[in-house]
């Protein structure tokens, strides 16, 4: 039921018993204070936890067991890992509210309901009363119930306000099919209905031969005239729908599309120069970054490097060449293994620390490139990236 991570804005904290902010001067809040004990105690066995989560919500609700089909285990991983994750982020209003509000409103298409928070509500809190023994008392369950109802009615109020203006998913019609590398192809799509989407965004897409297999897709390019969506894939071991995209899907193929989200996106309300990393196929966010720069006539400085393992994975390197051709304040710096990890090349240029930078490749690249750039003096909430749930677990475990 859950997605992936994004972010934006809204003023919202969780009071405490009376109604009031329970933060205290210049810290955080006793709320907080309580919720990250229990994350740190918790984050061991979140296998566990996360088992248990289930067998309580089944167990107590079966009826919401066919919303999570056993070919479901990733989207099952990111139900409990964003309520975490949510949890421990509670006093980064901004961030906090948008990664709600995308995942509220992506939650439609699964069939979610507002009467469905509550039972999911419930097995959270039993899990963690179960896991986090040393630190649960009744102080503590109360943080957890404050904010979780923060967490679920931020979900529920952007669920209903969207579905006053939108579907809960559009079809999507292939209409060409670019085999790109054995194992990498380059898809686009025309919708049933306009897509309103920003540059540097990605879908959840769901085919017809895994129904209810839901994965995220970065866009390749700026929102078109014509309407059209393109979308880079690549074919993973074991990667159901990615296999089904690259080696299946035919022009006439119709697929389902979820809501669009994700933060990276360019302020147009600055002039400050963008650093662009993209490993794989994570160059297709990119490449809409720049059009859309372009579209907007910004004059500002952007450099985008590009990495794969070989200069044969490079699979749109000319279509980069041919954009540093076009724009003068374009630089395309191809980064190839042998040349070293991709966060290391970007620090042997610099400095960044007057830009904006987007990542957006594996995670482990990502992960990777966040560090090299704070070390380098970029700061935190210059650095833009679609995987809060992912950096958070990884950091905590």
């Amino acid at each position: 039921m859950m997605d992936a991570p994004t972010t934006t804005t809204d003023e919202r904290e969780p009071p405490d018993a009376e109604g009031k902010e329970s933060r205290t001067a210049g810290g955080p809040s006793a709320d907080a204070v309580l919720v990250r004990r229990t994350l740190a105690e918790i984050a061991p066995v979140a296998g566990r936890v996360t088992s248990y989560f289930y067998a309580l919500l089944f167990v107590r609700h079966p009826e919401l067991r066919e919303m999570f089909p056993a070919a479901m285990e990733t989207q099952r991983d990111r139900l409990l890992k964003a309520l975490l994750t949510a949890a421990e982020h509670m006093e980064d209003t901004p961030v906090l509210t948008a990664y709600l509000e995308n995942l509220g409103r992506g939650h439609r298409k699964y069939g979610t309901r507002a009467a469905h928070y509550p039972a999911v509500g419930e097995a959270l809190i039993g899990a963690l009363e179960r896991y986090a023994e040393r630190s649960w008392d009744e102080e503590t369950e109360a943080a957890w119930v404050r904010t979780y109802t923060t967490i679920s009615q931020i979900m529920i109020d952007a669920a209903a306000e969207n579905e006053r203006t939108a579907p809960a998913w559009w079809q999507a019609e292939v209409v060409s099919h670019d085999l790109r590398t054995p194992d990498i192809a380059v898809v686009t799509l025309r919708p049933d209905r306009p897509y309103p989407f920003l540059a540097g965004q990605y879908t959840t897409l769901e085919t017809p031969w895994w129904p209810r297999i839901w994965r995220h897709y970065s866009f390749a390019s700026a929102p078109r005239p014509d309407g059209l969506l393109s979308l880079h894939v690549k074919a993973v071991p074991a990667g159901w729908v990615s296999n089904a995209l690259v080696h299946r899907a035919r022009p006439g193929d119709v697929l389902r599309l979820g809501p669009p989200a994700g933060s990276m996106t360019v302020d147009h309300s600055t002039d400050t120069g963008l650093l662009c990393m993209g490993g794989g196929t994570g160059i297709a966010p990119i490449k809409a970054l720049v059009e859309d720069v372009a579209e907007h006539g910004d004059r500002r400085p952007v450099d985008v490097f590009y990495g794969a393992r070989s200069g044969h994975d490079l699979y749109d390197i000319d279509t980069m060449l041919r954009l540093q051709k076009t724009f003068p304040w374009l630089s395309v710096h191809p980064v190839t293994e042998e040349q070293g990890r991709l966060p290391d090349a970007v620090c042997r240029y610099g400095p960044w620390n007057e830009r904006d930078a987007y990542l957006s490749g594996p995670l482990d690249m990502v992960r990777r490139g966040v560090d090299a750039l704070r070390g380098a003096g970029v700061p935190s909430d210059r650095i833009r990236h679609d995987f809060l749930a992912e950096l958070t677990s990884a950091a905590a475990g």
